[in-house]
């Protein structure tokens, strides 16, 4: 279920990197819940399927009309609350296709939403102007398969349907840094995300699975995420177009996330110009990854990265335990500014138990901006060699109960009292 509540408006996009399984209910049963902070939609005033506007789930007729024409539709009814519409059991392959306010996509068991390979069916659009140029190379980017620009009340949900973005026609003409994050709602505000499973080949590269960006009041929840890049990272636009846009994202509860990527578990980073800040990510379980937690920004990137709360975390098979550094690479152009350092600041990552864990960790301020109050608290990382030791600089805190031992940085008393006082 993803879901953008009433009265604020936002830009979301689901890429053609992923297939996603969505369900309407479950999972979380008695459990904390965040979800609750965002209104539960509205029932809508009507009912309509994608089949009444030509549509044909045979796996081979193109959809993009009807899915444009279904959305046309329930524009029209936004002042009467919407529409839901419908995706009966099949496969409905498509081209983009654009959502609008007051609707609710509804994908019945069985039901395949399934991307077009013809790329030619894909746009250029404007980069995002927290970005300023397309994602790795000046100029426009693709436009995403399921999008929207300005939307409000909007709910993603099913019988455990699934999206298909076919990512392989992309991974195979770009090796390298091909599109792109798979769930990314951003300038938005009040969104829940909720019983999803995401999942592309390890292979598949940039494919991260849910990056909230420059939004605030985000709800994500009993999740399970495998793909080629982090599964969760949390942005707000890069370098001087970032700053400059200066949305940050704040306000944001991860709980419940299961999964696997050869890069990082749980991501602030690095696209963090608008800042991050008020940060809870708790009861995670990865495996068989490069990092269970990494926090990544650089000289230029400007922005501030604050009130990160990490707990409750169980790591099996990862290279990295933790990584908070300031060492990510760039992508300077002829605006970028050097000098615009960020500041990180109040991070506590504290309940984590790893096994197979080969390094316990790093932690790597920047020169002219070290990091500071960083608490490690109950942390225990296992190996079926010795764990390799801890790796600080630029970086003040304190450290509690940590095995392996951690850094002289962490273990001066000068940084102890806001490591005690955040637990």
């Amino acid at each position: 279920m993803l879901y953008v509540a009433p009265k604020w408006r936002c830009l979301l996009a689901v890429a053609a990197a992923i297939a996603a399984m969505l369900s309407a209910a479950g999972g979380a049963g008695a459990q904390e819940t965040c979800s609750g902070a965002v209104p539960a939609p509205p029932k809508r005033g009507a009912w309509m399927s994608i089949a009444s506007f030509g549509g044909a789930g045979d796996g081979r007729t193109l959809n993009t009309a009807a899915f444009a024409a279904a959305v046309s539709s329930i524009q029209r009814r936004r002042a009467r609350g919407g529409a839901l519409l419908y995706v009966p059991p099949g496969v409905w392959l498509t081209g983009p296709f654009s959502l609008t306010s007051h609707m609710t996509l509804f994908l019945a068991r069985g039901a395949v939403i399934r991307a077009t390979q013809d790329t030619s069916s894909w746009p250029l659009i404007d980069p995002l102007p927290s970005y300023g140029r397309g994602r790795e190379l000046p100029g426009k980017r693709y436009i995403s398969l399921i999008h929207g620009n300005g939307l409000q009340d909007v709910f993603i949900t099913g019988e455990n349907g699934t999206i298909d973005g076919q990512g392989s026609v992309w991974w195979d003409m770009w090796k390298k840094d091909s599109p792109f994050w798979n769930i990314h709602p951003v300038y938005c505000s009040n969104v829940v995300i909720r019983n999803l499973t995401i999942l592309a080949p390890h292979d598949s590269p940039n494919t991260d699975g849910i990056d909230p960006d420059s939004s605030s009041n985000v709800c994500i929840e009993d999740c399970y995420i495998s793909t080629g890049d982090d599964l969760i990272a949390i942005k707000s636009g890069w370098d001087e177009y970032g700053i400059a846009y200066g949305r940050p994202s704040s306000d944001i509860t991860i709980r419940r996330i299961t999964g696997s990527s050869p890069f990082a578990g749980f991501s602030v980073g690095s696209e963090t110009s608008g800042g991050v800040e008020n940060v809870l990510a708790e009861h995670l379980n990865f495996y068989s990854s490069g990092f269970g937690v990494h926090i990544k920004t650089n000289s230029g990137r400007g922005g501030f990265i604050r009130n990160i709360t990490v707990s409750d975390v169980v790591l099996d098979n990862v290279r990295y335990g933790l990584r908070i550094a300031g060492d990510v690479g760039g992508h300077p152009d002829e605006r970028y500014n050097h000098n615009a350092l960020p500041i990180v600041d109040s991070l506590t990552i504290k309940n984590v138990q790893g096994q197979n864990v080969r390094e316990a960790g790093l932690i790597k301020g920047i020169p002219n901006s070290a990091f500071s109050r960083i608490c490690l608290s109950n942390i225990k990382l296992h190996g079926s060699a010795p764990v390799r030791p801890w790796k600080c600089a630029a970086v003040s805190g304190g450290a509690l109960d940590v095995q392996p031992s951690p850094c002289t940085e962490l273990t001066s008393t000068s940084g102890m009292s806001f490591c005690t006082n955040s637990l």
